[in-house]
């Protein structure tokens, strides 16, 4: 199941939750929502893509210590030059993230302004900060 909630926004932010399964089949559901919300930002297509590719991949290491039938939440916080994208699952008994200096996270802080993770009893999650690049 798929469920989209627009919640209460903070000050001056618009946030938007997904949960979808956390299976990779759907992953397309979050990277197209990804680049739709850095659209009405008015992000760069590279920017866009550069986006697309990091919620993928941080969904990618999530999916890998997620317990069987579980699901990605997916939080989409839009502000009025940034997007944080944090996503979160549950996770296997002793699960960890890939280390800071693994290639994921080297391209995690390659494609975003900022990446972060916390793994915290059975959850996990990775946050992914783009502000927009003036032109």
């Amino acid at each position: 199941m798929i469920q989209l909630t627009e919640t209460a926004p903070e000050v001056g932010d618009d946030v938007v939750l997904l949960t979808v399964p956390a299976d990779g089949g759907y992953l397309g559901v979050l990277r197209t929502a990804t680049a739709g919300l850095a659209a009405r930002l008015h992000f760069a297509l590279d920017e866009i893509e550069d986006l697309r590719i990091a919620v993928d991949e941080a969904c990618a290491m999530l999916l890998a210590i997620a317990t069987r039938g579980a699901e990605l939440e997916c939080r989409f916080a839009v502000t009025e030059d940034a997007l944080t994208v944090e996503v979160t699952v549950t996770t296997v008994r002793g699960a960890r993230l890939p280390s800071e200096s693994s290639f994921a996270w080297k391209v995690l802080t390659a494609l975003t302004t900022s990446a972060s993770a916390e793994a915290t009893g059975r959850h996990a999650t990775i946050r992914l900060l783009t502000r927009r690049t003036e032109f």
